[in-house]
């Protein structure tokens, strides 16, 4: 597979409960074409089914479907033209592995390497005050900043540009994510 760059791709990492989703749903409200976090759909499909696939039971097999999903997601969009913002993109999965202790698996190391988007990378940094667990986030706080610190790694390690989002009101978030991405 040849290495196929989408400069209009921009995704938003970080750890859980940092806003990341707080920030695109302000971002689909301005108009921006917003890609929701595949892990929380997956979490609430396994929980409806009664699957296996869930952090907490099989994280390879949980992985695994968070890869399926992002890569579909990546290439369902491969043809919009306008910002497309992601609510992390699959360098995420891999940092998921890695902060489970589980081997990174060829075939996704191979699409994350191929698979590009925009070089600048917005992450949420760890916010105490605003951080909440439900559901499907059962992280502690502890975990969530592992996480940060991980997804920061990962996306360092594949030449991405980290450029850390304020810890400021979801609007304010929004313009500064508008002025970053410039469209």
């Amino acid at each position: 597979m040849k290495t196929v760059n989408r400069n209009n791709f921009f995704v938003v990492t970080g750890g859980p409960g940092m806003g990341k989703t707080s920030l695109l749903e302000e971002m689909k409200r301005r108009g921006y074409y917003c890609i929701e976090e595949t892990g929380r759909q997956v979490i609430q499909d396994q929980i409806r089914v009664k699957g296996e696939a869930l952090p907490w039971k099989s994280p390879l097999l949980f992985a695994e479907l968070l890869f399926k999903q992002d890569l579909d997601n990546f290439m369902n969009c491969k043809e919009q033209q306008q910002p497309v913002l992601f609510d992390r993109g699959i360098p995420d999965v891999m940092g998921y592995l890695k902060l489970n202790n589980i081997r990174l698996l060829p075939h996704m190391i191979q699409n994350a390497d191929q698979l590009r988007y925009n070089p600048l990378v917005l992450i949420t940094p760890p916010w105490e005050e605003i951080y909440i667990n439900d559901t499907e986030r059962k992280q502690s706080f502890t975990e969530a900043v592992d996480t940060y610190k991980m997804m920061a790694d990962i996306y360092t390690r594949l030449d991405y540009q980290l450029l850390e989002i304020p810890r400021i009101s979801v609007k304010d978030r929004a313009d500064f994510m508008i002025k970053a991405i410039g469209f």
